[in-house]
């Protein structure tokens, strides 16, 4: 194994409210601090697991402060210098481009790799193959994705058209990046899948930390300049200060505008082909995908009431009151039962979720949110 992989210093994003699995994820739950598995462990639990043995000093977690006793009870070896606290929600670009600096300044030589904290992936051994030979492409001076096989000519993902090898020893199977693309349409996502030439865009970017940031600089000045101000005085004790005071005047833009798309045109951007299953957790569908193990019938139960009957029924409850739910001749049914808020939709309409929560805030009803 090559030295790269030593100067390799992983983080996570932890943001985010999860809407669309509203009302059990709130802006005082996220989805990344539940465990929507039933694996015993959270997302974020588990996506820390997941990376720690790859990074030589650790993992960074960046997340907002409300979030923060959470956070640590969860993670109590997480150490205080590698807990980013956002005193407000911003995008991607200034939480990755902000660990990118505060490690940069570590180890001139990072290599950074930044990785939701809401995603399950399997198996963690095929994983870390991919990050390593990502590592490994990353080191020839390239911002490297992983992209995700589709299984499905899904439209809630964006996607990435591969090129030719880019010719790594080390790296076999990476591929330059030709370009990004947004959500497609269902027709335009089914071609995509036939042609074997797009992955899904997963959000998994593993890059030299001063290249990340170069882009960063080229693309969005002002982000930059906010984060190096926060970044040199992160391990002083004008941390807070200069974090206080800087950090509101931050643009808002993700990562994918900021970074990746300039850096693809740049011809900058290679891809790692990832072998593992991978799932965002973006609605209930995918809960119950995930939960494939039934309770009774045809449905999970996930919750603290196992209170479920069923007569020819299929579908997921998750319920946290003492209610008995019953379900009678229902297909993929998804029940969120919680003492404040009643969820009931299907499987195929869980995307809409989305717009219930968009609907509440329309209307002022921030108190179940």
């Amino acid at each position: 194994m090559s030295s790269a992989i030593e100067h390799f210093h992983p983080f996570i994003p932890a943001g985010g409210v999860g809407s669309r699995l509203w009302p059990l994820s709130r802006a005082d739950a996220p989805k990344f601090l539940l465990d929507l598995t039933g694996s015993g462990s959270s997302l974020l639990r588990s996506t820390y697991d997941r990376l720690v043995d790859l990074g030589e000093d650790g993992v960074m977690v960046i997340t907002g402060r409300s979030h923060a006793p959470a956070v640590r009870q969860q993670l109590p070896e997480c150490a205080e210098v590698d807990l980013v606290l956002e005193p407000s929600p911003k995008d991607s670009g200034a939480a990755i481009g902000l660990a990118s600096a505060i490690l940069a300044r570590r180890d001139p030589e990072a290599i950074v790799g930044s990785f939701a904290a809401d995603h399950v992936i399997e198996p963690t051994e095929v994983f870390h193959r991919a990050v390593r030979e990502a590592v490994e492409a990353a080191a020839t001076g390239r911002i490297v994705t992983i992209g995700v096989t589709p299984t499905s000519p899904s439209t809630g993902f964006g996607y990435i058209r591969a090129a030719e090898s880019l010719g790594v020893e080390t790296a076999p199977s990476a591929l330059k990046v030709a370009e990004f693309v947004e959500k497609p349409d269902a027709d335009t996502a089914r071609e995509y899948v036939r042609s074997g030439e797009y992955a899904w865009n997963a959000g998994m970017f593993v890059a030299p930390a001063r290249l990340l940031l170069q882009h960063l600089e080229a693309s969005q000045p002002e982000l930059h300049a906010g984060i190096v101000e926060i970044a040199d005085a992160w391990e002083t004790d004008a941390r807070d200060e200069v974090m206080d005071r800087v950090w509101p005047t931050l643009p808002k833009i993700a990562i994918d505008y900021a970074v990746a798309e300039p850096a693809a045109a740049a011809g900058d951007v290679a891809m790692v082909p990832a072998s593992f299953t991978w799932d965002d957790v973006g609605d209930f569908a995918a809960i119950s995908r995930l939960n494939r193990a039934v309770d009774v019938d045809e449905v999970a139960v996930l919750g603290k009431n196992k209170r479920v009957m069923t007569d020819n029924a299929s579908g997921i409850v998750v319920s946290d009151t003492s209610r008995i739910v019953a379900l009678i001749g229902i297909e993929d049914i998804v029940v969120v039962d919680t003492p404040d808020a009643l969820l009931v939709t299907t499987q195929e309409h869980a995307q809409r979720v989305k717009n219930a929560v968009d609907a509440l805030k329309k209307n002022g009803e921030t108190d179940v949110l």
